[in-house]
């Protein structure tokens, strides 16, 4: 994940928009729609904490965010000063390049979904990464770490804005294989070739 962010070049506004895009889904697990959503009022700084604002009566969810996600988001937010971009516009939103033209966007808009579509294979053949990378493999990346540092199905759930321990559970069981062989390995599936069939 590291090396994705590593990837993105060059000091200017939209780099530092997309290495915050990158840090903030995968430091907190948010889905894709659920980052491109936010607005600067949902991020607190001081808690480390993220609102995900819930359409159609849902209740809202918080998700925690560590100090690296929100070191990129600090850099991007003094850039949004200096653009002009109000609390108005969605957090990662679209950038004026000053040119004029045929589907030049205005500055402030909601990015579309399909530009970390687009932007993500980029970003892994350009340090060689030879997984498939895709924007839900930023919530994986976060679901799987949460997992190995032993944290509790129930938290796992929350911060994933699961409504039940069974989806996780479930959503876990595709991502992380590791602990399940670990435990037969240590339940006697051994590697190690039966004697009476050692050379």
């Amino acid at each position: 994940m590291r090396a994705l962010i590593a990837a993105v070049l060059g000091s200017g506004p939209l780099a530092v928009r997309n290495r915050a895009l990158i840090a903030v889904i995968w430091r907190s697990g948010l889905r894709v729609s659920e980052a491109l959503s936010l607005y600067p009022r949902d991020i607190d700084e001081r808690s480390g904490t993220v609102r995900v604002r819930r359409r159609k009566g849902r209740k809202d969810r918080v998700a925690v965010i560590d100090s690296e996600a929100l070191a990129y988001l600090g850099s991007w937010t003094e850039v949004r000063k200096r653009l002009g971009l109000t609390g108005r516009s969605p957090l990662f939103c679209t950038i004026s390049d000053g040119g004029q033209g045929k589907g030049v966007r205005k500055p402030g808009k909601a990015l579309d979904s399909a530009y970390l579509r687009r932007l993500l294979p980029k970003l892994v053949e350009r340090v060689g990464i030879e997984k498939r990378v895709h924007p839900h493999g930023l919530r994986h990346s976060h679901a799987t770490e949460m997992v190995s540092r032993g944290l509790p199905l129930h938290l796992i759930a929350g911060q994933l804005g699961h409504r039940s321990t069974a989806t996780t559970d479930a959503y876990l069981a595709r991502l992380t294989p590791a602990e399940r062989i670990a435990a037969m390995r240590e339940a006697g599936w051994s590697l190690e070739r039966p004697a009476e069939m050692a050379g």
